[in-house]
């Protein structure tokens, strides 16, 4: 067993572990991090994710600080069309490694050791893990802190296991699989059908579209609809002020003045910083997915949307699911979207007596959270604090959840902007992604400034309502 010594044990090397590093040695250059992860290379779940996945949000604020993620290129051809670039996932992976080889390890004080488990200790403070494919185990003194970037565990199709049962014969596979249908041309489906509500069985409906799979060839087992963000309204920089700002003002006027959480919904719908699939139906679900007007209008295209609750089991006749049974073609290729992309667990507090919980102080932006949670660290001497300024915004699963995050976010985003070093550093933040675009705004611009001063008036008014929201909420449960 080898020793080491470190002053930073951080779990994870996904974008909330890199994040965080990447702040921490920024801030702090005499802190010493050694990194451990499962994965072979950097970028966590990312490395098991379907090669067509892509960010939800401009890649001009994913990542880490110190190194930009793409080229800042405004896409000119599809649905993203007008919009700034999102990164496929092989682009996320390749950033990654990148950040791992070229910033984190050559600083010099960063030690990563992939395909490695970490043993969460057991009744006593030893820090240990593990080399996967040696069963090598190495022992580590942290001087400072245990930082666990793993804590909303990510689930993606490929690393999952379904939790309805599959016949013999039933073709089920993952969203990896589909690029790779065409190398069994005797074998390709003429009928798909997509498990799953969320932005992956979004993402497979839309890839499914646009490789040629015709409408009526796709079923969709979808037991809950979904509000949308539109992602017209998340694009950072100058040139889309309006569109962003006014998009915040609509929500901070919609929560200002809803009367309960169907109108807000509703009252965003209209002024398009939401939207839904299926105009026809009330949606019960909000995860943050964040889609174009453009994608919505191929999924709309989808028309037999089953409704049934979810699968039970599947045979080579169809299946059975919670509301009743659905007849199949038997040769339909089942496509398992079924996974929770994120662990819906209670929040704790960040900093905590030799450890760090990075969580989302923003939501819903997991590596800006990360970097001001490393800023908060070597900039602030005292816990209390530390926590006063990150309180964790909870991941909401129902709209009913909706006020209570936009609620948290306010609160932090007041709490911040009450700090002169915090607002410097959010301003320097290409994480940030708004808060440099604000500043910029000349005292000239009355138009851009008039915008701001709706934004004041309604964030200023929305306290007292989202609090009736919130109520409204709890009573209900």
């Amino acid at each position: 067993m080898t020793a080491f010594e470190t002053d930073y044990l951080i779990i994870g090397a996904g974008a909330v572990g890199l994040a965080f590093a990447d702040t921490l040695i920024d801030e702090d250059p005499d802190c010493d991090i050694i990194i451990v992860d499962k994965h072979g290379q950097p970028g966590g779940h990312w490395n098991d994710a379907y090669s067509f996945v892509a960010l939800h949000q401009p890649s001009a604020f994913y990542g880490v600080n110190s190194m930009e993620l793409g080229s800042g290129r405004v896409d000119d051809a599809g649905y993203n069309k007008g919009y700034l670039e999102l990164a496929s996932g092989p682009e996320v992976t390749g950033y990654f490694h990148k950040v791992m080889h070229q910033k984190l390890i050559p600083s010099g004080r960063v030690r990563y050791f992939p395909m490695s488990e970490y043993h969460w200790p057991d009744g006593d403070d030893a820090h240990r893990f593990t080399h996967i494919l040696s069963g090598e185990e190495h022992s580590v003194t942290v001087r400072k802190r245990l930082v666990d970037a793993t804590y909303f565990a990510t689930s993606v199709p490929s690393t999952h296991t379904p939790k309805f049962a599959i016949g013999d014969d039933v073709r089920l596979v993952t969203p990896n699989d589909l690029p790779h249908l065409w190398k069994d041309p005797s074998n390709i489906p003429h009928k798909f059908c997509i498990l799953g509500a969320g932005k992956t069985a979004m993402d497979v409906g839309v890839w499914l579209r646009n490789s040629g799979a015709p409408a009526d060839a796709i079923s969709w087992v979808c037991p809950r609809a979904s509000w949308l963000l539109n992602r017209a309204c998340t694009q950072p920089g100058i040139e889309y002020f309006n569109q962003a700002m006014g998009g915040q003002v609509a929500l901070a006027k919609g929560l200002a003045e809803a009367e309960d959480v169907t109108d807000l919904f509703h009252r965003l719908e209209a002024d398009g910083f939401m939207l839904r699939i299926d105009k026809e139906l009330e949606p019960q679900m909000f995860h943050y997915a964040t889609i174009s007007q453009g994608e919505v209008d191929i999924l709309a295209g989808i028309r037999d949307v089953i409704r049934m609750g979810r699968v039970q089991s599947i045979d080579v006749g169809g299946m059975t699911l919670t509301e009743g049974r659905r007849d199949m073609p038997s040769d339909t290729l089942y496509i398992d979207c079924t996974a929770t992309a994120v662990e819906l667990r209670e929040t704790v507090p960040m900093f905590q007596p030799g450890k760090i919980v990075p969580q989302m102080a923003r939501i819903p932006q997991p590596a800006f959270s990360a970097a001001l949670c490393a800023y908060l660290e070597a900039n602030r001497d005292d816990d209390t604090e530390r926590n006063r300024l990150s309180m964790p915004v909870k991941l909401p699963d129902t709209m009913d959840q909706y006020p209570a995050a936009c609620m948290a976010n306010m609160v932090n985003q007041m709490n911040w902007g009450n700090e002169g070093d915090i607002r410097k550093w959010m301003i320097a933040s290409r994480l940030d992604g708004f808060s440099a675009t604000v500043a910029a705004v000349p005292p000239s611009d009355k138009e851009k400034g008039a915008l701001l001063m709706q934004l004041r008036k309604y964030g200023q008014a929305a306290g007292p309502n989202i609090g009736k929201l919130i109520m409204q909420a709890q009573a209900a449960q």
